[in-house]
């Protein structure tokens, strides 16, 4: 056999293997990908819990290692107190909440009829006066006030009646939102139990995956939940009991529904504003000035608490831009439902934090002038 015939046969033998080489990784490849696929398939329907399990263990473990403390060092007993305590705290309050929407959805009709039964003066001269939206602005509050309360209530019910179906909707069927408040306890008493064990395979996972970078991910994204639940569902429960409070001493009608509402508005970001300023706005037209200014000085520090409370704790488990925040609640919301207040914060936190090190190591690796 001559040399070029060897030549020619070891290239077609490094060819067939190329090409078998080429064709056990495509089928590698889509193994894997058909495997996660069907577990995510499988899983799916417990994730939304899962994650809501997560978020909450993180959030409390300081307080179960405090408790396993007190309770002689016994696991089991600090596991179990915190499942009650979880049931009492975090569960109750929501399930409450859209259990008080869903019963009172019907008379938001008449809770807007008893806002709307003092008559509307006519709008003041300096209205008028107003630069770009002085007529337009006149000419509606003119119109309200010659429609009168029939008038105003029959325009008002069709949006009413759109907002009572929204919150429906996003209740969802209350008996799947039992099940999954269910499901999440029990992850949550698993993860209470087996914690140490989960961490350490989460952060030999990221370790691998990313070496010493990955390991910081984990802890940043651990921080993030943390602070995100701390500042975001601590402020939403202060702003929703404190203004239920200043509605029931109003006098203010279904104040019990409305402070669940003021609870889910506030979870979403949007503030209890929406809910309080209506109110202060029904008992002047009420002729009850003194308690309408009273609610109006007591919203204005339930909603100061935004920008006192909220940032404070966000501050005590990662330092995050507000801004940041903000727009991780909001986008997670729209995106993946009220579980998305958690995610959006985390996904943008984590983001953020590996754009800022790979600028920051490019910086490190240019060499300085001289």
């Amino acid at each position: 056999m001559s040399e070029r015939q060897s030549i020619l046969m070891v290239q077609s033998k490094m060819k067939e293997s190329k090409r078998k080489d080429v064709t056990h990784i495509t089928l590698t490849v889509l193994l894997i990908a058909v495997l996660i696929i069907a577990v995510y398939l499988i899983l799916h329907p417990f994730l939304p819990p899962f994650i809501w399990a997560t978020t909450i263990v993180i959030t409390t473990w300081p307080l179960m290692l405090r408790a396993q403390e007190t309770l002689w060092g016994k696991r089991g007993l600090a596991v179990l107190v915190m499942t009650l305590g979880l049931l009492l705290v975090f569960v109750v309050p929501l399930w409450v909440s859209l259990a008080t929407i869903a019963d009172n959805y019907r008379r938001i009709d008449e809770v807007a009829a008893s806002f709307c039964a003092a008559a509307i003066p006519p709008p003041p001269s300096w209205i008028q006066k107003l630069p770009l939206i002085g007529p337009n602005l006149a000419a509606t509050w003119q119109d309200l006030a010659t429609a009168g309360p029939e008038g105003i209530i029959a325009r008002i019910k069709p949006y009413s009646g759109q907002a009572a179906k929204w919150f429906i909707d996003q209740a969802g069927n209350l008996g799947k939102i039992l099940v999954q408040f269910l499901l999440t306890v029990i992850i949550s008493t698993i993860l209470y139990a087996r914690g140490e064990v989960a961490t350490t395979g989460i952060r030999r996972f990221a370790e691998r995956l990313g070496g010493k970078r990955g390991e910081e991910i984990v802890s940043l994204v651990e921080k993030s939940i943390r602070g995100v639940a701390m500042g975001v569902v601590v402020t939403a429960l202060a702003q929703s009991l404190l203004g239920g409070i200043g509605l029931a001493a109003a006098g203010v009608p279904a104040a019990v529904a409305l402070t669940a509402i003021m609870f889910v508005l506030c979870l979403a970001q949007l503030g209890p504003g929406l809910v309080l300023l209506p109110a202060v706005v029904w008992l002047f037209w009420s002729s009850n000035a003194i308690a309408g200014s009273l609610l109006l000085v007591w919203t204005a520090g339930i909603v100061s608490l935004d920008n006192i409370l909220r940032p404070m704790l966000i501050k005590r488990g990662a330092d995050l831009p507000l801004l940041l925040v903000f727009a991780g609640v909001i986008g997670g919301l729209i995106a993946f439902g009220i579980v998305g207040i958690f995610i959006g914060p985390v996904v943008l936190a984590v983001a953020f934090t590996l754009l800022k090190s790979w600028v920051e190591d490019n910086r490190v690796s240019q060499p300085l002038d001289q």
